[in-house]
């Protein structure tokens, strides 16, 4: 089957790159959002929610950073010099998975105090549910789109190579 970069990845080296690229960070990003409810129904920012949100916060943002400079380096900057992307489709969804590092890279920031040093509790909440909300934007258009097999975009090439 022809498939797009992003599911190649996931598929190849069982389960070390499912694991890597895939249950880390959504295991992550999945433990920020449910704390992100109970902070936000309950307004307490000194329980121990809050402190797991953080420190999930801190670790993700980190950790994507590290994928998004492998991967674009590994991976974008070889398929565009050498004519390998697989169609628009391939595009998306790597594109937006590569995305995820802004919002997520912001939960860190946020976090450290580095983003909204001076801004009280409530605007800092606001910031971070709007980002936990962008990455599960991103994440969702990069699962559809690596989902799909890319010639339904035109493209027709069967070379496998990520």
């Amino acid at each position: 089957m022809n498939m797009t970069h992003y599911m190649e990845l996931l598929a190849v080296n069982q389960p070390w790159n499912l694991i890597l690229f895939m249950a880390i960070p959504v295991v992550l990003a999945e433990t920020i959002a449910v704390t992100e409810l109970a902070i936000l129904f309950t307004r307490r920012f000194d329980g121990m929610m809050r402190k797991i949100n953080k420190i999930c916060s801190i670790i993700v943002g980190f950790y994507f950073l590290g994928i998004f400079i492998y991967l674009f380096v590994n991976a974008v900057i070889p398929f565009t010099m050498n004519g390998e992307w697989r169609g628009w489709i391939d595009i998306i969804a790597v594109g937006f998975y590569l995305m995820g590092v802004i919002p997520l890279f912001g939960l860190s920031l946020l976090d450290l105090g580095i983003v909204g040093r001076g801004w009280n509790e409530e605007q800092k909440l606001k910031y971070h549910a709007i980002f936990v909300g962008i990455f599960l934007i991103v994440a969702h258009i990069a699962m559809i789109f690596g989902m799909l097999d890319p010639s339904l975009g035109g493209n027709h090439s069967h070379h496998m190579n990520m």
